[in-house]
């Protein structure tokens, strides 16, 4: 739920910057803390166990399959926050 909140943000400055600048972008990149939600996304082929999953999932796979938004893995004592 929380990659799906950070990857509406993230693409909404994107726009922004898109926007005032004219120029298309990298990738973003989110570092997150949940592998299973990052194995989820870059899987575009749908499991029988995960035709329940909520639909911020299929919008963030989508990001990460068209290549606008890459997740990266980082373990939960790393993280600054």
């Amino acid at each position: 739920m929380a990659a799906s909140q950070y990857a509406c943000e993230a693409i909404w400055m994107q726009n922004i910057l898109v926007g005032l600048f004219g120029q298309r972008m990298d990738p973003i990149v989110i570092y997150y803390d949940n592998q299973s939600c990052i194995k989820l996304s870059k899987n575009p082929i749908f499991q029988d166990r995960s035709k329940n999953i909520d639909i911020q999932y299929h919008h963030l796979r989508d990001y990460v399959v068209k290549r606008i938004m890459l997740l990266l893995y980082v373990s939960t004592e790393e993280q600054d926050a």
